[in-house]
Parts: C-alpha cells; structure tokens; sequence
C-alpha cells in the first residue's frame, strides 16, 4: 500500500482568492489509480513553511506531490527550495528547454532571458515533459521515496497526472486493485437512507467499503472494493452481487449509476438515447443550462434555455397565458407546466424542465414562503409538475436542490417512457 501526501503551494490558497481544486482533483485520480492520499497541506509561498510541510511529509509518504511555484515570477520559490533541500544544484535541462522554446514558438513569442530559466531543474529530477506549459514537471527518487514537483495550473497539473505521474508511478510502485462503484439516490434523505440499507450494509464482504457522499437534494453511494490485482475478477462479482441487493431495498431511490453527479447522468442519457432538450428557469437563473453546456458535446442534445425571470419573459417567449399569471402567481402548478410545454415546442426538443420559484433570501408570502419551488419535465405527450417546499432562506442551497430534483425527474420521465 503506498501512502501519498500532497502538498499544495500558494499564497492565493490560504487566502481564499482561489478554490484548491488541485487537491480534490489529485485525490481522485490517486485513489482511483490505487495510491491512498494520506493528508493534504496547503502553505503559502513561505520557504520556512515550504520546509516544514516538506519535513513532516517525507518521512511519513512513499509518495509526494508538490504544486505551485514553478513559474518564472519571483514569488515562484519551489524549484529553488526542492534544489536546496535534496543538495542539488540547478542546471538546465534540454529536455525542458526544447519545451519551452516549442511552446514560445508556436504562441510567436520570443524567449526571454527570464522564461529561458523555466528549463533550469535540479540535477538530481528527472524531467517530466509538460505538453501544455513551460513549467516542467520534476521527478526526483529519493532513497526509498518519491518527490514529484508540478505546476500549479489546474489543467496543466491534472494533464500531467493523467499522462506523466500517474501512469510512472503504477509502473514503479505496486498498487492494489480498487474498483469503484456509485450509486445516485435521490428523494431520501442521508440518514433516511442510512436506516433504510442498514441490514444490507452490514453484511456487505469485508472486501467492500461503503461512504456516503451528500450534497444538495441527492445522496451518492459510493462502493469500492479493492485487493490483489489476481482477485479482480472476484472484486466485480462482489460489487454487482452488493449492488443487486440494494436495488432490492432502495430501488425507487436509485436515478442512476457510474456518475459522479446527476447533470453527467442527465448527459449521458441523453446522448445515448438521441433525445433532445430545452430549459426554462426562473429560480434557477439557468444553472440548469450551465451545468449541462461545462460538459464537452452538449451541443448534441441542448437546444437551448430560456432564463424567464420577469412574468413579461414567460408570456413573451415561453406562451404562459396572461390569465394564468394573474389567477394563479408565477409560482405555481400551472405556470411552471406552461413554461416546460411553452419551451419545448418553441425550440422543438423532444423534452423540458422548467423551474419557478422563490429561492429566497427574500420574497416569500405565508401563502408561499422562501424554499417554495414548482418543477415541472415535459416530452410531447405528458408534463409531470413537482411542489417542493425546502424550508430554507440559503439561496444558492435551494437553487442547487432544485436543479438536481429537476435532473432526478427527468432522468425517471425518461426511463418510464423512452
């Protein structure tokens, strides 16, 4: 079992200017490729506090991964520091250099004395080619254990984790099989749920770990067995046998599986079975439509969204018949079926989800007070409409449980009838 720390760098992260995705994406990918992550630090561009981290990690890790600090700024530290600290000394790579001229070349830019220092690394790394910037990946083997220093660009690290670290590190270090497996359950809560799969749970083989991963409206279940790598075909049997039995327990609860979120299951129905769809969302303010255009092809299902915000925008451009807003309210039963219908004929989908609503922290009524949501998903031949009441003043929350009750309707609409 190989224990991994990783060490993020960057004053931006402890201040809070910038979220540090790189951990959870870094995470991920080694717990999926069979590295346990044993701690994340995170540390400012201090050399003192970059030593510590590095002090406390090294003795405890066969693995570390450092980001940040690696550009051509002076705040830039790390590669000094990780020279210095292992008694090396910088000199200029060929390998990073050709890269950087490449990358200097193809933008028409000229290479400047400063950005011609990208290519110096201690001597004692091993360069990692970094196809996407100029700040080059560092491998350095230390006695028993491995250093690996990264850029702290988002895209530019997880390239590299992908293609360089990840696949170099199976090849040198032993790793266990792991296979994972999540189960989306919506339309019970996670203590609910927890009562309600306890028996099953706790007969689940010794082989099998089950964690529960909450968020707003939905309830991940996340499987994953791991052993040898000659058990895998026993580790499968015993995740799809787990599996199989709860279906049997909470199957009315289960909207999909082998998705990390219900909009990537919403994307992945729609492409595989060549339906179409259009959104109108008041409430929502079309976090609908932009949770499913982030993700690559989208084009091949959305037509398109309509964020109706004022009643003027529903009658205009989604048909809600003027009587309609003035006998029952924007939010209501019978609005938010006029917006599903209005929208999808006008843009021709073959489905819609319309959200209307008051997501708060203002404009609740006693009649109708803040967390009162009308969902409704509509195809050609039937609308379903959805009172939700949630209780809550927290805006962005009530707009997230809205989304995904709305993703959870249309996926079961889809299933029963398409």
């Amino acid at each position: 079992m190989n224990e991994v720390s990783i060490i993020n760098i960057g004053d931006e992260l402890l201040l809070g200017q910038v979220v540090n995705t790189n951990a959870s994406t870094m995470s991920k990918m080694l717990t999926g490729a069979g590295f346990d992550v044993a701690n994340v630090t995170v540390v400012g561009d201090v050399r003192e506090d970059i030593e510590r981290s590095l002090d406390q990690a090294i003795p405890h890790s066969d693995i570390v991964l450092v980001t940040g600090g690696l550009g051509p700024t002076k705040d830039d530290i790390t590669k000094k520091l990780i020279c210095d600290y292992f008694h090396s000394e910088l000199v200029e790579s060929e390998v990073a250099l050709e890269n950087v001229k490449r990358i200097f070349a193809s933008r028409g830019y000229e290479l400047t004395p400063v950005n011609r220092a990208q290519a110096l690394v201690p001597r004692c790394c091993e360069v990692l080619n970094n196809d996407l910037g100029t700040a080059p990946c560092m491998w350095i083997k230390h006695g028993d254990g491995i250093l690996v220093s990264l850029p702290g660009v988002p895209f530019e690290m997880e390239w590299l984790m992908r293609n360089r670290v990840i696949p170099k590190l199976q090849e040198e270090l032993h790793t266990d099989c792991i296979i994972n497996k999540n189960i989306l359950t919506q339309g019970i809560g996670e203590s609910f749920l927890s009562d309600l799969i306890e028996p099953w749970e706790l007969k689940l083989p010794e082989c099998i770990r089950l964690a529960y991963l909450p968020s707003a409206g939905l309830t991940k279940l996340r499987l994953t067995a791991r052993g040898r790598h000659e058990e895998a075909d026993k580790l499968r049997k015993a995740v799809d046998e787990a599996v199989e039995g709860l279906y049997k327990i909470a199957g009315q609860y289960i909207v999909g599986e082998d998705c990390e979120t219900l909009d990537e299951l919403v994307h992945k129905t729609l492409i595989e079975r060549h339906l179409t769809l259009a959104t109108a969302e008041s409430c929502t303010g079309g976090n609908i439509a932009r949770l499913l255009t982030a993700q690559a092809g989208a084009s091949a299902y959305f037509r398109g969204g309509v964020v109706a915000y004022s009643n003027e925008v529903k009658e205009s451009l989604l048909g809600v018949r003027h009587e309609t807003l003035a006998e029952h309210g924007a939010v209501s039963e019978e609005t938010v079926r006029e917006m599903a219908e209005g929208v999808r004929k006008r843009l021709g989908s073959d489905l819609a989800i319309a959200t209307t609503g008051i997501a708060g922290p203002d404009g609740g009524t006693p009649e109708k007070p803040v967390g009162t949501v009308w969902i409704a998903v509509a195809d050609a031949s039937h609308t379903e409409a959805r009172l939700l009441q949630f209780g809550a003043n927290r805006r962005q929350q009530n707009i997230d449980r809205s989304t995904n009750q709305a993703f959870a309707m249309l996926i079961r609409l889809i299933c029963q009838k398409h």
